[in-house]
């Protein structure tokens, strides 16, 4: 088996566009933790907002040394080279979602905007349960609100639903 690894295919050597991309997730690990130590840190507690972003800046740049390896390696593999039709439809629901949430989120809330997100991106990969996914989005945005809010004392948007808890 000289030559060819264990598919049977030949190494295709070093892949430059996954490179690019690997090296940019590297790069993206490295500004979060960057700029993850500008985050005051409380003095009352033991594990403050800086946790979660040093935790996500360090998987970030593990990933992206993984994709450096495979990138070496010759590149993740695809079946093949044709990706199939633009779904634009899809494409316009999750735009508008995220042009939505910006808008709405100083004049209704953190948790009825991220609610609409939500709703807008499930219609976007093809659900027609607008109820359901409301329900789950508004869920969501909840025990997130509660988590930022609450838990650690980080504003994230005040409206509607935000002012009767």
């Amino acid at each position: 088996m000289t030559g060819k690894d264990m598919s049977g295919t030949a190494p295709r050597g070093l892949a430059k566009g996954d490179l690019g991309i690997a090296v940019g997730v590297v790069v993206l690990g490295l500004i979060a933790a960057w700029q993850t130590t500008e985050i005051p840190q409380s003095a009352y507690a033991a594990v403050g907002p800086r946790a979660f972003a040093y935790a996500t800046s360090f998987l970030l740049i593990v990933m992206g040394l993984f994709l450096v390896k495979d990138a070496a390696a010759g590149g993740w593999a695809q079946e093949t080279d044709d990706f199939g039709e633009v779904d634009w439809p899809g494409g316009l629901w999750l735009i508008g979602g995220l042009i939505a949430n910006v808008a709405l989120i100083d004049v209704i809330g953190f948790i009825l905007a991220s609610t609409v997100l939500v709703v807008f991106t499930a219609r976007a990969f093809g659900s027609r349960r607008l109820l359901r996914d409301a329900i789950t989005g508004f869920l969501l945005a909840f025990v997130a609100y509660v988590g930022f809010d609450r838990v650690l004392g980080y504003k994230i948007g005040t409206g509607l639903i935000e002012g009767l808890i």
